[in-house]
């Protein structure tokens, strides 16, 4: 019912000559203490609020006679731990950040896959915007995929380049860490240390633009699509699109656990 409402909802729009929605930033549903609550967060939360949940049922149900679905999860977080540890080559290593990598992971796979729901997105709501001495009625979706915002995708960029630079001074040192980028001992040396640090920092670039630029391509794709064709076509488009967002979550952990290991190897 959710894909029928939002193909009707592309072909009333197609039939009224309409400009296909298509938004860069997010639309802001309100304010909290002056802060934004956007269409993109509401997303996120609700991402949030699913893991949560789910993780609780499972909780609930470990037995020490564990059953069919147990034993998969427990093979999967135990398999992903390993391989962890083998890159890391350290098992004290893969403790520390097997947490964080994971969670990344979960929660970009989370957000992707929640902005697949059919339906979703068909969920809007009215509010009126002043223009000066005049007011119009506005037409809101209440949710957009969350990393299709790059703000979102901005902030797990921060937190995996934080967290890159944090390992790298904690397990080698700040001094030796810091002497990858800064090298005096000869100018060959000070020359490829500044490369390392500007390709260091663009990673924040490419983990933020990398995520962002496939997420929104792909939701922009399938409201083209549905505006054309609204019934049949976007459906094999939408199974892509779940690949997809599994195959950024799964790149996007992968390059922070990689980029870790050259934080934590000694300087050469």
């Amino acid at each position: 019912m959710g894909f029928i409402a939002v193909a009707h909802a592309a072909e009333n729009t197609a039939s009224e000559g309409a400009a296909l929605p298509i938004h860069l930033s997010p639309e802001i549903l309100g304010h909290f203490f002056g802060l934004p609550i956007t269409n993109t967060l509401l997303t996120a939360w609700l991402a949030m609020a699913i893991v949560i949940i789910l993780v609780i049922i499972l909780r609930s149900k470990l037995a020490l006679r564990p059953g069919r679905f147990q034993l998969i999860v427990e093979e999967l977080i135990g398999f992903s731990f390993n391989y962890i540890a083998e890159v890391l080559e350290s098992k004290k290593l893969a403790r520390q950040y097997f947490p964080l990598i994971m969670t990344i992971f979960i929660f970009i796979l989370a957000i992707n896959w929640v902005a697949q729901v059919p339906g979703l997105e068909a969920i809007t709501f009215t509010t009126v915007v002043e223009h000066g001495s005049e007011s119009a009625k506005d037409t809101i979706t209440l949710f957009h995929p969350a990393a299709a915002d790059l703000n979102i995708t901005l902030a797990f960029a921060l937190i995996a380049f934080f967290a890159i630079e944090i390992a790298g001074v904690v397990t080698i040192g700040f001094f030796k860490y810091f002497r990858k980028f800064f090298n005096f001992s000869s100018p060959l040396a000070f020359a490829i240390g500044i490369i390392e640090f500007i390709s260091e920092l663009a990673r924040l670039i490419s983990f933020s633009f990398r995520l962002f630029g496939n997420i929104f391509a792909g939701k922009t794709l399938i409201l083209v699509v549905l505006f054309f064709l609204p019934y049949f076509l976007p459906v094999p488009l939408m199974a892509f699109e779940i690949f997809v967002g599994f195959i950024q979550a799964f790149i996007f952990a992968i390059l922070t656990l990689f980029f870790i290991k050259l934080a934590v190897e000694e300087p050469h």
